[in-house]
């Protein structure tokens, strides 16, 4: 399985510098997220990201659902929770997908969160040395099926320093999530120029900064529950003030895209600006309808073509 930097360049063509994080678009049932995805493919986004948790769609299944309602958009986990399945189910799994689908799939793995990982029974004590077990795993292990065109790519999610470099030394690059564009420079810096580098971005699209606001407390009260997360807020100067009440002004501002679709694309640019190859886009709505209007409203100002 592909697993270096220099897999970067060929995940930069192929998935362009926008894609959809599906987030709670992800969630419909199949038949509506079928014709979502259609939707998002033709309004030229280049990628479609879901994760998964302890009571949604398993990954693997959850990928070959987009895969096959879809024809030319790529489709990534972010992520495969490594604590689901074993490195041989991942690699099968993974090589299954491409071959099925034009080597269409990205197999993004992560760690997850203690809160997810330690109801189903495994030892979160260690999830660096877990992950790089893991990734030995994958490396180890002689696929047997119908060979894919390509080795599949991997990227990792991560968000500190040593997940970072394992991104940078096994994988293909790195998927972070719930971070600014402060924290996509200073990923850049530390991968170093080949690595595939994809952060998400949640965005709202209102201009009134108290309902704004209150949607992004909403989508954020999850995410300040893990430590994970925490960890690296503090890192970026965030302090413990900043997480209560479903956080501060100043998080909210650092972590929503909210505004006019001028704004909200101008701060999606920004990771650009700041290292990003391409940004995953997690539209925040009321409905899901909503969701998928504004992904429809933002794509022509993100230079997207509709095909």
């Amino acid at each position: 399985m592909a697993a270096n930097g220099q897999q970067g360049a060929a995940l930069r063509e192929e998935l362009g510098s926008f894609g959809v994080w599906l987030g709670a678009l992800g969630l419909e049932p199949a038949a509506r997220e079928r014709d979502l995805a259609c939707r998002l493919e033709a309004l030229g986004y280049g990628a479609l990201w879901f994760g998964e948790a302890l009571a949604n769609r398993e990954a693997l299944s959850h990928a070959a659902i987009l895969l096959g309602a879809t024809e030319r958009i790529a489709v990534a986990s972010g992520i495969a929770n490594i604590w689901v399945r074993d490195a041989t189910a991942a690699a099968n799994g993974a090589y299954a997908l491409n071959e099925a689908f034009d080597g269409r799939f990205v197999l993004g793995l992560g760690v997850s969160h203690r809160p997810i990982v330690d109801p189903r029974g495994h030892d979160y004590g260690r999830p660096l040395a877990a992950m790089r077990a893991y990734l030995d795993g994958l490396d180890a292990h002689r696929y047997g099926g119908p060979a894919p065109a390509r080795e599949p790519r991997r990227v990792l999610a991560a968000l500190r320093p040593r997940m970072l470099e394992l991104a940078r030394d096994r994988a293909a690059g790195a998927h972070p999530y719930f971070v600014p564009p402060e924290y996509t420079e200073r990923a850049r810096a530390l991968l170093g120029a080949e690595p595939f580098l994809a952060p998400e971005q949640v965005v709202v699209l209102d201009s009134d900064p108290s309902s704004a606001r209150s949607l992004g407390r909403r989508h954020m009260q999850i995410y300040l529950q893990l430590p994970n997360y925490l960890d690296n807020l503090r890192q970026l100067g965030f302090d413990e003030e900043d997480f209560v009440g479903g956080g501060s002004d100043r998080l909210v501002d650092a972590i929503v895209a909210w505004g006019t679709v001028e704004t909200v694309v101008a701060r999606v640019r920004e990771h650009l600006q700041a290292g990003a190859d391409h940004v995953a886009v997690q539209a925040h709505a009321d409905t899901p309808a909503a969701a998928l209007a504004a992904l429809e409203e933002l794509a022509p100002a993100l230079g997207l073509k509709a095909r």
